[in-house]
């Protein structure tokens, strides 16, 4: 007897649920989708409130005060070296700086004329607008670090005020870098060049004229030793300085009284140190600002005695 022909059962899927499977307006649906890569989307804008007017003023009052910093802490190295608070630790102010506060003489006789500059700014470029109330436009900007200020520092105050205006012009109305400044700088030196008649072993005085760095030396005489386009490098009593045209003056004194001012220098020079009592600094100080080519019989017999007490020790 022949068997009847077996029903196969259709295999259904298991049920699942809704959220995972599409239904059928699902499907229409997404046959309906426009190119996901023309799709707009929609962002919901979140306002920002405006600053109000006390916002706005403390904001430039912080701003000052950033900006301000650095500068505040020339003044502030300025008052510790004239004053000589540095004295019941230290005996120089190099050793105080390094120790204190980790950095050269140098570094901080650059923050100091850097403090110079920008005091020179406010009180003359915006010399109508309070600190507090200045903007950053045009001739309000004002600096914000020492190396913005650097190559100004050898320049005379109404010289330093043109340079930071025409570095501010170039910046594009913002603050200008330090490499802007010192090219206008440049400009400016090319257009007032003069040549530099000094000699090697020439005999010249100091003459300050609110130059920071060389603050104590005017009236000083020194030997030039090198010759550039716009400065000398100058041997003085205590050291040796790089100084301006502007800053010089000649004796006008013949070849031998140089030879003889150059044996005196390097006598005075062999003495001196930083670590010498303040006496003996005023002494060799006095000598390196005398306005003739020669030692008296006493500042001579001085000289000796100097060179004597020293040498043995």
């Amino acid at each position: 007897m022949n068997k009847p022909p077996s029903r196969r059962k259709k295999t259904t899927p298991a049920a699942s649920d809704d959220s995972t499977l599409p239904n059928d307006q699902d499907l229409e649906d997404i046959s309906q989708e426009k190119n996901p890569a023309t799709a707009t989307i929609t962002v919901t804008a979140v306002e920002v409130p405006e600053l109000t007017e006390q916002e706005i003023s403390d904001r430039l009052h912080l701003e000052r005060r950033v900006e301000r910093a650095v500068f505040e802490a020339g003044k502030a190295l300025a008052e510790l070296r004239e004053r000589r608070l540095y004295r019941s630790t230290h005996k120089t102010f190099e050793d105080y700086c390094r120790d204190r506060f980790g950095h050269s003489r140098q570094k901080s006789n650059y923050l100091i004329a850097a403090a110079d500059v920008y005091e020179n700014l406010t009180t003359n470029c915006c010399q109508n607008l309070g600190i507090e109330n200045l903007t950053t436009n045009s001739s309000q900007i004002l600096p914000t670090s020492e190396g913005q200020v650097r190559p100004m520092t050898k320049l005379e105050p109404q010289e330093q005020q043109e340079v930071w205006l025409r570095a501010v012009e170039f910046a594009g109305g913002k603050i200008p870098s330090g490499r802007i400044v010192k090219d206008v700088v440049q400009q400016i030196m090319e257009r007032t060049k003069v040549p530099n008649t000094y000699q090697i072993g020439e005999v010249c005085q100091i003459l300050a004229k609110d130059n920071p760095e060389l603050r104590g030396k005017s009236g000083c005489w020194g030997i030039i030793s090198q010759v550039n386009d716009f400065s000398c490098t100058v041997k003085l009593w205590d050291g040796v300085y790089t100084v301006g045209l502007q800053h010089l003056k000649s004796y006008d004194y013949l070849p031998a009284e140089c030879q003889q001012m150059q044996v005196i220098c390097d006598r005075i020079s062999g003495v001196y140190s930083d670590s010498l009592e303040e006496t003996v600094k005023s002494l060799l100080q006095l000598l390196g600002k005398v306005n003739r080519p020669y030692l008296t019989a006493v500042e001579e017999k001085l000289l000796n005695l100097l060179e004597l007490e020293y040498e043995r020790r």
